[in-house]
C-alpha cells in the first residue's frame, strides 16, 4: 500500500487513535477520521491530507482500508452492522477493500465478523496493539496480527507505520485471543505488586528500594519497570490507559478462558479486583490507580 494512493478511514479518534492517525499523515497517506466527539477534529487543524466526517457510513466511501480504535466488541459490531436504528458501514465498505480491527475485541466477535465480511467481499484483519499513548505517538506499538497471510502481507506496510513489532499469530480472531492473554498477565503483574508494594511498605520498607530490587530479580514485569515509579509511588495514575478498559480487556480474557475449558481461579479473581476498583474509583480512574484501590484497605 503506497501512501500516495492510498485512501484510509479511521473511526475511533480517543487517546490511542489521534496519535496513530498522526503518523500515518506523517507518512503521506489520507485519512478521513469519525469520532462521536466532533471536537477532535481540531486536533487535526492544518492537516491537508485530513478529512473528518459527519458519519462512519460517509467516512468509509472510496477507502481503500478502514480501521476501527474502538472500546469493545459491542461498539464494533454495531459501527460495522448497525444497532439501535443507526446504519452499519458494511453495506458502504468498498468491494475488496480492508476492514483492520485494531480494537480490543472478543476473539469469538472477531471471527464472526471475519467470516461475514469475506461473504460480501470486504478482507477482514484484526490487528490489537499495545504500548500505550507513549508509544502510539512516536509509533513503536507491538501490532498483533491475525489473518490470512496473504492480507497480513499487504497491510504489513501500512502497520509498520504505527508500529515497531509485526506479529502475524494466525487466522482472524487469533490477534484479538493473543492480547486479551497479554492484557490478562499485564493486569495479574499489576495487581500483584500492588498488593507487594504495600505489604512491603507496612513492613517498614522503601518502597523505591523494593522495586529496585523487583527490576533486577525474577518479579520484574511490565508494571515494576513502567509503572510503579513513574505513576503509582509519585501519585500521577495518569499513565493514558483506564480502569475500565483494563476491566473490560480481562473480562474478555476470562471468557475466553472459560470457552477453551481451562483452568481459570486467578483470571476470575483479576476479573473481580478489577470490577471492584473500577467501581471505587469511579468512571475516569487511570489502570494504575489500582495500587491506590488496593492500599484502602491498610
Amino acid at each position: 500500500m503506497k501512501p500516495s494512493n492510498t485512501h484510509i478511514t479511521f473511526i475511533g479518534l480517543g487517546l490511542m487513535g489521534v496519535p496513530m492517525v498522526n503518523n500515518l499523515l506523517k507518512a503521506g497517506f489520507r485519512v478521513t477520521g469519525f469520532d462521536l466527539n466532533s471536537e477532535v477534529a481540531e486536533k487535526f487543524s492544518g492537516q491537508n491530507n485530513f478529512k473528518f466526517s459527519k458519519s462512519a457510513v460517509e467516512a468509509v466511501s472510496d477507502a481503500a482500508v478502514t480501521i476501527l480504535m474502538l472500546p469493545d466488541s459491542s461498539i464494533i459490531d454495531g459501527v460495522i452492522w448497525g444497532n439501535a436504528g443507526q446504519e452499519g458501514i458494511s453495506a458502504h465498505l468498498k468491494k475488496g477493500s480492508f476492514l483492520v480491527d485494531m480494537s480490543s475485541a472478543s476473539p469469538v466477535s472477531s471471527r464472526a465478523n471475519n467470516q461475514k465480511l469475506n461473504e460480501i467481499g470486504i478482507n477482514y484483519v484484526d490487528a490489537p496493539v499495545s504500548g500505550g499513548v507513549k508509544k502510539a505517538i512516536d509509533g513503536t506499538l507491538s501490532i498483533i496480527v491475525g489473518g490470512s497471510s496473504q492480507d497480513f502481507e499487504k497491510t504489513h506496510a501500512l502497520l509498520e507505520v504505527m508500529g515497531k513489532s509485526i506479529t502475524h499469530v494466525g487466522a482472524a480472531g487469533a490477534a484479538h485471543a493473543v492480547k486479551a492473554l497479554n492484557n490478562y498477565i499485564s493486569a495479574a503483574g499489576l495487581i500483584a505488586v500492588s498488593e507487594s508494594l504495600i505489604a512491603a511498605e507496612k513492613f517498614g520498607l522503601d518502597t523505591h528500594v523494593v522495586n529496585k530490587v523487583f527490576n533486577t530479580s525474577t518479579g520484574k514485569n511490565n508494571t515494576t519497570e513502567n509503572k510503579v515509579e513513574n505513576f503509582m509511588l509519585s501519585g500521577a495514575f495518569n499513565s493514558g490507559f483506564s480502569l475500565a478498559l483494563m476491566s473490560k480487556d480481562v473480562q474478555i480474557a476470562l471468557k475466553f478462558i472459560e470457552d477453551m475449558g481451562c483452568y481459570s481461579n486467578l483470571a476470575q479473581q483479576c476479573v473481580k479486583t478489577s470490577e471492584e476498583a473500577n467501581q471505587s474509583l469511579g468512571k475516569g480512574a487511570d489502570h494504575t490507580a489500582v495500587f491506590k484501590y488496593v492500599k484502602s484497605f491498610q
